[in-house]
């Protein structure tokens, strides 16, 4: 394993380069979309009951599916995993973002709007910062499952640590199976040790 490791490092530190820029791309293009529908669903409960409820049938089908369903129309490759990634990022960050906004006291929404705050100033200064805590958990829940699904995203030519698992996989490359498996996993656990840290300050 050790020769392994010394005669292939650069190739798997340019398949962990792969992982962590689609894993940023894609958390990227999540929390912008998020952020406007949760807005969106801020001014109406019931869209935002209806957003949460679709996102979920999405979030309920597999990843492979969704994959081969796209192909036709963006072919292989890193698009198409970061619409699928982004999809499925949707749900977990809507169902905490909106839930957090909503769990806000109505006495607290009420007092602001009293001293003659505006809907969005309301949303950017009491409720924003009241459900900072939920906001957080559906960043960090988001991260987590898009390193997962991004390593089966390999399958249609993304890249990353899961092109070394499927090629060890393809080959019966024990050695291959191990590194890919080992850093996708590692790489899961530091980013979530990273956000129980900064948890812990906030």
């Amino acid at each position: 394993m050790t020769a392994y490791l010394a005669k292939h490092y650069d190739d798997l530190l340019e398949a962990l380069a792969e992982h962590i820029e689609l894993v940023a791309v894609t958390l990227f293009f999540s929390l912008l979309i998020a952020a406007v529908l949760t807005v969106l669903a801020v001014y109406s409960r019931k869209a935002g009951e209806y957003m949460i409820h679709i996102f979920s049938v999405l979030y309920s089908v597999p990843s492979l599916a969704l994959f081969a369903l796209l192909i036709p129309v963006t072919g292989l490759g890193t698009t198409t995993a970061e619409i699928v990634l982004v999809a499925y990022n949707q749900y977990l960050l809507l169902r905490n973002f909106i839930s957090g906004l909503y769990q806000v006291d109505p006495a607290v929404v009420e007092a602001a709007e009293g001293m003659g705050m505006r809907r969005f100033q309301v949303l950017w200064k009491v409720r924003l910062p009241l459900a900072k805590k939920a906001f957080f958990t559906g960043i960090q829940l988001a991260v987590i499952s898009t390193i997962g699904i991004a390593t089966i995203a390999a399958m249609i030519n993304a890249g990353g640590l899961g092109k070394v698992l499927f090629d060890g996989l393809r080959t019966m490359n024990i050695y291959k199976i191990i590194a890919g498996s080992v850093l996708s996993a590692g790489l899961a656990l530091m980013i979530n040790g990273a956000f129980k840290a900064i948890e812990k300050r906030i």
